[in-house]
């Protein structure tokens, strides 16, 4: 044995890639986790505001989307959620719930990134930063060659995630290794990102720019209930990356602007009660007050308003369809759709059916969670049983 021959060889020090090594690590395993960036976990640190929003109490595998939407089941119940978060306070990371079941350091989200670091040290995770992979190949086990030098193991653990934010160094990488082995990927698009719009949709969306409400997005019969955010290029904020995971390109989706209330009943109401009011006066006690403007922007006194152009704004505000024109793309995605084919990996191991000894994790894989902690979730569930299988 050299000094480069390893048990296991990780690609990728993101949270997938550190849950394996430390993991395989507990087992006794010579782990090597290898990366391109000069930093582990950058994703961590800059995840939910700098707080890391590191799980999700509420994660079930219907909140994940994938080719084979049972595929996550495994993983997700072999590693829970309060298995992550008893080892969040054995290190006595304070955490709180902010809303649905998700859970925030209360301090940094440096603290997870350190937690996962000072497994990895106890089990003797060799990690190398500024490390480039140049080329995998595979005889008796596989050889990774780098910028640093080739190192070689029997097991190969693909980590290195998908598309989502390049400037933080995302790139293809497990694809391009995993498409050599003959493993098969489905199409990847953006996931979790804004929409964006053109013509009148974006006329009136651009000088609503940085106004923000509840709302209710839908795609069919999926819909979410959370914070919209009109932005200069269209429409952002957690109901609009949540249903844009769903929302196919080309596809219409369809907002409540007032959702649980009954729009048409609150504007004749209102119509009844205060005739002299402008249109937009009294829409803007229920929306905010430059959407009204901008919804009824010289309409005049609601009273003089006829019924069924009040009706048909209240359809507006309760239905309004909208069909974006595109996304932000990879550089404002929180996750890539799409991935490495779930069904040529084990369920029960993440390993290949077809390369033995190789497995792929993470968001190189063909399952992305909700907004909330829950692609993090997933990260530990599949890290987990892919370091105890190696």
């Amino acid at each position: 044995m050299t000094i480069n021959t390893f048990d296991t060889i990780i690609l990728g020090a993101g949270a997938a890639g550190l849950m394996a090594a430390l993991t395989a690590g507990r087992r006794g395993r010579r782990v090597l986790l290898l990366d391109h960036a000069d930093e582990a976990g950058k994703k961590i640190l800059i995840s939910g505001g700098g707080r890391c929003n590191f799980t999700n109490l509420g994660t079930v595998p219907d909140r994940f989307l994938s080719t084979n939407r049972h595929f996550a089941r495994s993983a997700l119940a072999r590693y829970t959620p309060r298995d992550f978060l008893a080892l969040v306070e054995k290190h006595h990371i304070a955490w709180h719930e902010k809303m649905l079941g998700q859970l925030f350091c209360d301090v940094s989200a440096r603290q997870i990134v350190q937690m996962l670091l000072d497994e990895c040290r106890a089990g003797g995770v060799d990690l190398r930063l500024g490390h480039s992979i140049t080329d995998v190949s595979r005889g008796e086990g596989f050889a990774v060659q780098t910028d640093h030098g080739a190192f070689t193991a029997p097991s190969l653990i693909l980590a290195t995630g998908g598309l989502s934010i390049p400037k933080l160094g995302a790139s293809g990488v497990s694809y391009s290794i995993a498409k050599k082995f003959g493993l098969k990927l489905t199409e990847t698009r953006p996931a979790l990102v804004p929409l964006t719009f053109a013509g009148a949709d974006l006329d009136l969306m651009q000088p609503l720019s940085g106004v923000a409400l509840p709302v209710r997005a839908k795609w069919g019969k999926i819909g979410f209930d959370e914070a919209m955010l009109f932005t200069h290029r269209g429409l952002s904020g957690p109901a609009i990356l949540q249903i844009s995971s769903y929302c196919p390109p080309g596809g219409e989706i369809m907002l409540d602007l007032l959702p649980g209330k009954d729009a048409r009943g609150q504007l004749l109401f209102g119509k009844t009660n205060r005739p002299r009011a402008e249109l937009r006066t009294v829409l803007g006690e229920l929306v905010p007050t430059r959407l009204a403007a901008a919804l009824a922007p010289d309409i005049g006194k609601i009273g003089e308003i006829p019924n069924k152009r009040i009706e048909a704004l209240a359809a507006q505000l309760s239905g309004w369809k909208l069909k974006p024109t595109g996304t932000e793309g990879y550089a404002k995605a929180e996750v890539t759709m799409g991935g490495i084919d779930t069904a040529g990996l084990s369920s029960q191991t993440m390993m290949s059916e077809t390369v033995p000894g190789l497995f792929a994790i993470g968001e190189a894989v063909d399952v992305t969670g909700w907004l909330g902690g829950y692609n993090f979730q997933w990260a530990w569930s599949s890290g987990f049983v892919a370091g105890s299988s190696v």
